[in-house]
């Protein structure tokens, strides 16, 4: 049974809606909907799995295109409703016949819904009646039946089978082998072949056949390491060409706190009393690339032509039309577009999107979005069939990269600062992204903005990575908190929150040890590091020369922090992406679309250099216009 039965505008007004009788929904499944499927350019998949407390719901939807309307059925999961499709389209058709586009409201559709779902209730359970009949009177139980002592698949005609030959040619050569220059050949016949093996075929096998006594003759001559062609194999340096000298490594000490001159690295400046300081950021006067505005390109993506888009095969099947009907086609436009219409623009931009790294299943979907919302609708005069779907494309991948919620990390600095708490974000990804490079990137940019900001070395598992944060914190003259390795990473972090909300800091930048997304006890550890300190954002540091793997690791990392979790409340997921090698893919930035769309979280930030000013902002526009050139 049916839960809701909606019908609205794309805007957003609810023209008519049936509740079942004493039944409420629990959550807002059609919410749930736009926001995921609707705003996010999922419109191509079939159905929407919606989960709340208590409760489970499938959604299904169609659009009237032409009409600007969108039809969404509710139903409980475990039903399984096989009439859903058909109800929608009846509905879909009868609705279109009454709408009237300055009308809000039509009561009288009540009686008209009511019998088209008896209707569709009825032919459901005609067509499960006709798949349940009874085959008692099939002949095939009958004739499946073999007689005794007969193998399945084979006639009883006197044709020997192919055990059967073996086992006469093993009883009448003794035991059914012979031998040929040291190597064993297994003979089988058949009484179904035209005959016997030939002489000449029994000569050609023992010619090809391998005879093992010359690989023990190599084996066992004591004269130089020859190959088998007879040339002499390369050469092995003997101990004493190498020499007697060894170079010991001498071994570096590691301890709680070990002595500054010993793992200080940085390259020292004079002082002015003549003696020397840590390099800081001073070197790096220039303003962060975050508050430089890019600006706003006007293009235009070219149009493809009209022979690009053909295919070559539908261009040969299809039959030869007039130049008459070809006129009153391309000045009256099509009557309704069609999706076989839209298949070789699709197929275009589907490739295109595939070359600039763009994940295959992602293309895919996106594609099957736009054919969604164009199926239907009616083609304007003078318009190609190119120009309409690069137009719906282009306003996909922006409502795909335009940020669905507002994030301004200043204000919530500012909103935190007031409430009297440090603001923490926390840096998560893979190994070898860049985590703790653009850790001081952000660090330095937020600086830019008079607000203090604490490092907190929670890598407590990679050697090397608390001196790596120790560098850049000296660097940028900005306090880290640390407590060496092998500590826990969950109590390291709050400690570290604590110490920056005692000291006054503003921002807390938690970096964490780099994990693949399958690594169980390491992904077990962010888990209790997110879920014991409740960080205000975290950040999925990626590269931006990944394709189908990026979106792989988001996934699973948003999986492995939803299963992990140990609170009964919601669990907080990824909230933001950091892209880092930006400027060494060119116009491949696929990556970008595919984290997107995958996660719904944002690209925050996109890392473009080696140096802290090289951190900028995703321009959308300079992304679409890359994704479809």
């Amino acid at each position: 049974m049916l839960e809701q039965f909606l019908i609205f505008t794309r805007g957003g007004l609810v023209l008519w809606s049936c509740l079942e009788v004493g039944k409420a929904l629990k959550g807002s499944p059609v919410d749930a909907l736009i926001r995921t499927c609707l705003l996010e350019e999922r419109a191509g998949d079939s159905s929407f799995q919606y989960d709340t407390a208590g409760a489970g719901y499938t959604l299904k939807w169609r659009f009237h295109n032409e009409l600007g309307l969108v039809f969404v059925a509710v139903y409980q999961r475990m039903l399984h409703l096989l009439y859903v499709d058909e109800l929608l389209e009846k509905v879909m058709r009868e609705f279109s016949m009454l709408f009237v586009p300055t009308k809000t409201t039509y009561h009288e559709f009540d009686d008209t819904y009511r019998h088209l779902l008896k209707e569709a209730e009825a032919n459901s359970q005609l067509k499960r009646a006709g798949q349940h009949r009874p085959i008692e009177n099939s002949k095939k139980g009958s004739e499946s039946q073999a007689r005794p002592g007969q193998k399945k698949g084979l006639k009883s005609s006197g044709v020997k089978t192919l055990v059967s030959s073996a086992d006469e040619d093993g009883e009448a050569n003794g035991n059914g082998h012979a031998k040929s220059n040291g190597v064993t050949h297994s003979k089988v016949n058949s009484s179904s072949a035209s005959g016997s093996s030939s002489d000449d075929d029994n000569a050609a096998n023992k010619e090809t056949a391998f005879d093992v006594n010359k690989l023990a003759k190599l084996r066992s001559s004591k004269g130089p390491r020859k190959t088998v062609s007879g040339l002499e194999g390369p050469k092995v340096a003997s101990k004493e060409d190498v020499g007697s000298k060894k170079t010991i490594k001498k071994k570096r000490v590691w301890g709680d706190a070990p002595p500054p001159s010993k793992l200080d690295f940085t390259d020292p400046v004079p002082k002015d009393d003549g003696g020397v300081e840590a390099d800081v950021a001073g070197i790096e006067k220039g303003l962060s690339l975050m508050d430089k505005d890019d600006e706003d390109e006007n293009f235009r993506v070219e149009d493809l032509e009209e022979d690009e888009e053909e295919d070559v095969s539908a261009k040969k099947a299809a039959p030869k039309k007039g130049w008459l009907s070809s006129l009153v086609q391309t000045v009256a436009g099509k009557p309704a577009l069609e999706h076989a219409d839209l298949e070789p623009a699709l197929k275009i931009f589907k490739e295109r999107l595939m070359t600039k790294n763009v994940a295959t299943d992602i293309a895919e979907k996106l594609c099957e979005s736009v054919a969604a919302s164009l199926v239907g609708k009616k083609q304007g005069s003078f318009t190609r069939i190119s120009t309409t779907v690069q137009a719906a494309m282009e306003e996909a991948l922006v409502r795909i990269l335009t940020p669905k919620r507002s994030v301004d990390i200043l204000r919530d600095v500012h909103r935190a600062k007031e409430a009297g708490r440090p603001y923490t974000i926390v840096f998560v990804g893979v190994n070898g992204v860049g985590k703790s490079t653009n850790l001081a990137k952000v660090a330095y940019w937020l600086q830019q903005h008079d607000i203090k900001v604490m490092m907190a070395a929670c890598d407590t598992f990679r050697s090397g990575a608390v001196e790596q944060l120790r560098t850049h914190a000296r660097r940028l003259q900005i306090p880290i908190f640390e407590r060496g390795y092998e500590k826990d990473p969950a109590v390291v972090a709050r400690d570290a929150i604590f110490e920056a909300k005692r000291t006054k800091q503003d921002v807390v930048l938690v970096d964490t040890a780099g994990r693949m997304q399958d690594n169980e006890p390491l992904m077990r550890a962010l888990s209790k590091l997110i879920n014991m300190n409740d960080p205000d954002l975290v950040l999925f540091v990626g590269e931006a020369l990944v394709g189908n793997d990026g979106v792989h690791q988001l996934t699973q990392f948003n999986q492995k922090l939803a299963d992990l979790s140990t609170t009964s409340t919601e669990t907080q997921k990824i909230d933001g992406i950091l892209l880092t090698k930006f400027d060494t893919i060119d116009d491949k930035v696929g990556a970008a679309l595919s984290m997107v769309y995958i996660s719904g979280a944002p690209v925050m930030f996109v890392g473009c250099g080696q140096s802290y000013t090289d951190l900028k902002k995703l321009n959308v526009k300079s992304v679409m216009k890359s994704l479809l050139s």
